[in-house]
């Protein structure tokens, strides 16, 4: 039996999974690291890190599944997007890396729109300038950091600096090269005009790969550190949601991604270059080689459930809290409940974004706020699934939901019955990981390709199916809480702009 490892470099761990030539997962192991924050807004890491937790995990992973590393036939990479590595011309490490949620770069995004032009830009490359994206982070070392700019003779994704840890190569797959806001989506490749615009060498910027292609094989000295034999492919990979992605099988139109952590992610497939005209969606490639794919993303989901328990029911069980809201009535008997406990990206990318709750009397318990909390986050999400169906993209016939949130049967109704869809719950739950480890075996022939290699292992196991009279009565409920934001938002300014 031939096995395949997904590694997956996040903000805070790197996981590693293995799994066999049939889907079925033998075991999963993973090493914690902290990432600094030296002044407000700033968010860094130490790219060794990544390659420490890499060593860790694979070693662990082995250990603890007693798999004979001869047996590994092939190596998948994931990890958090959008984050800056620069390498000097020796390969070394210039300066911590600029994570995914470092803030700094406000000023640069407004360079590059100036540079490129706002408009131009989304449709060269999917995507409005973000803070979170990578373009501006290398502006922003540019203009603050001259000295480590001048050394800069390679940029890296982060997973893609554990790549060349492995192989020594200079790699990136389109998923992920499409986070640096320096990716032409429709060319699936650098764009030259934004590369001149900016003024940023393309020689900087590694070779592009589709998700299962090989980009290299694992090296003699990196073999000798993970246990595992030298030779070994490791293919492209993917960016951390288009692993997800391909992990629950969202790889197709019509079937919907949606992922309840502590943000929101909801991700669509889509068969041609995606792209919402004012960039209020993110339009990425997929992993899935000639596929492309649009992403909302709310920044507090799960965690304004976890926020209102801390706050009102400390010490609660999620579940019991959730539970007590099953005889509450859709709407919560007239309360609302705004999620943007920590700004908001989508469809609102406003860092002054605040939380309320807006109807409060007399008669509302602890359980009505819990609901409302409950159908705010199915709100906010909602109005991402709008973006999507108002971009053209065909109707979600199915979401497949992940994450802590999903495990709740209370808030699935809740969100089937706001989103007017079924839900439905798969086989995987290690997500990018898995997807990661899934591309490396289509690239090594397993699979003949990602549509088949997800229909082989993942599976539906459970489906929550929308109520025609709810799905009714959120529909007017729904129409009240996309006021909110326009109404407080001058409130909200104030108050951000006074902190």
């Amino acid at each position: 039996m031939s096995y395949f490892i997904g590694i997956d470099s996040s903000t805070t761990a790197t996981k590693a999974l293995i799994m066999d030539d049939v889907g079925v997962v033998a075991g999963v192991a993973s090493s914690e690291y902290p990432y600094d924050t030296p002044r407000p807004l700033w968010s860094e890491q130490d790219p060794h890190f990544w390659w420490k937790g890499t060593v860790e995990s694979v070693r662990a992973v082995i250990s603890k599944t007693g798999v004979h590393p001869a047996d590994i036939a092939g190596i998948g990479l994931t990890g958090q997007m959008h984050g800056l590595v620069l390498l000097d011309a020796k390969g070394e490490v210039i300066r911590p890396a600029l994570l995914w949620n470092d803030q700094r770069t406000g000023a640069e995004c407004d360079e590059i729109r100036t540079r490129v032009g706002r408009s131009r830009l989304i449709q060269l490359t999917g995507n409005d300038a973000l803070t979170g994206f990578t373009a501006p982070k290398i502006l922003w070392v540019r203009n603050h950091e001259p000295e480590n700019y001048a050394r800069i003779r390679h940029v890296l994704l982060p997973k893609d600096y554990v790549r060349f840890r492995l192989t020594g190569d200079y790699a990136t797959d389109r998923a992920g090269a499409a986070g640096t806001l320096l990716l032409d989506i429709r060319k699936r490749d650098w764009s030259d005009e934004v590369l001149a615009a900016l003024d940023i060498p393309r020689a900087w910027l590694p070779d592009t790969h589709e998700g299962p292609e090989i980009t290299g094989r694992v090296s003699v000295e990196a073999a000798a550190l993970l246990g595992i034999p030298a030779g070994i492919p490791v293919v492209g990979g993917g960016g951390d949601q288009a692993a997800q992605g391909v992990g629950v099988g969202a790889v197709e139109e019509g079937i919907v991604a949606l992922t309840l952590g502590t943000s929101g992610v909801v991700f669509a497939s889509a068969n041609q270059p995606a792209i919402e005209p004012e960039g209020r969606l993110h339009g990425f490639c997929h992993a899935v080689p000639g596929r492309w794919h649009m992403m909302g993303v709310m920044l507090s989901a799960a965690g304004s459930l976890r926020w209102h328990r801390d706050t009102i029911a400390p010490g609660v069980e999620f579940e019991d809290l959730v539970h007590a809201t099953a005889d509450i009535p859709a709407g919560s008997d007239g309360l609302l409940f705004l999620p943007y406990l920590t700004g908001e990206r989508t469809p609102h990318p406003d860092p002054y974004a605040r939380g309320a709750f807006v109807g409060l009397t007399v008669r509302h318990t602890r359980d009505h706020l819990t609901r409302a909390v409950l159908e705010g986050v199915g709100f906010g999400l909602k109005d991402s699934f709008e973006l999507l169906r108002s971009s053209g993209l065909p109707a979600a016939r199915q979401v497949r939901i992940s994450g802590g949130g999903a495990k709740s049967p209370v808030w699935r109704q809740i969100l089937a019955d706001i989103l007017g869809a079924e839900l439905a719950t798969v086989n995987t739950t290690e997500g990018a990981a898995y997807g990661a480890a899934l591309l490396a075996g289509v690239g090594v022939g397993a699979w003949p390709d990602v549509d088949a290699a997800a229909k082989a292992c993942i599976r539906v196991t459970g489906s929550t199916p929308c109520r025609p009279d709810a799905v009714a009565t959120y529909a007017r409920f729904y129409e009240l809480y996309k006021a909110l934001y326009p109404a407080l938002k001058g409130v909200n300014d104030a108050l951000g702009r006074s902190e």
